[in-house]
């Protein structure tokens, strides 16, 4: 029975099934992580406007998209035309290469907080979403790994 329900590598799961293939798995931490970005950036007091901004831009175009992603996987929208394995490959391959380009500059903003303001709140929410950024930045590239994986499989 187990055989019978189980995804092959091949193809491209829908409804449920997004819960427990391989790469699909990662959508919901992609977008708890992603999310958890966007407060905490959101929260804090903006003083280099320009680094923050870009992390608040791929956070939040990450979540919408990851969003949409997976609602058109789970409402089975991907199985009415070919290359949804190809534009998922791609996807994540920007998305993880949007958040390292967005989490390097947040890393070193956090830095020189650290110099002037060490016991401060901001700091310390900083500090979270610089972690947060980077285990997006890994899911993201896990989940990119993996469908490259799977359109090779095709």
């Amino acid at each position: 029975m187990a055989a019978a329900t189980a995804q092959p590598m091949g193809n491209l799961p829908s409804g449920l099934g997004i819960c427990t293939t391989a790469p699909d798995i990662f959508y919901i931490p992609e977008l708890v992580f992603g999310g958890l970005v966007w407060i905490l950036v959101a929260s804090t007091h903006v003083k280099p406007e320009n680094p923050q901004g870009w992390v608040m831009y791929v956070s939040v175009f990450c979540f919408v998209m990851t969003f949409l992603w997976l609602v058109i996987f789970a409402c089975g929208g991907h199985k009415n035309s070919g290359g949804w394995a190809t534009a998922d490959f791609v996807y994540h391959f920007l998305a993880a290469l949007f958040y390292l380009s967005a989490s390097v500059p947040l890393a070193s903003v956090t830095i020189g907080f650290s110099k002037m303001e060490a016991s401060s709140k901001n700091y310390k929410i900083d500090i979270a979403a610089v972690v947060f950024s980077y285990t997006a930045t890994l899911l993201y590239f896990i989940h990119f790994i993996l469908s490259a994986i799977r359109w090779k499989s095709f």
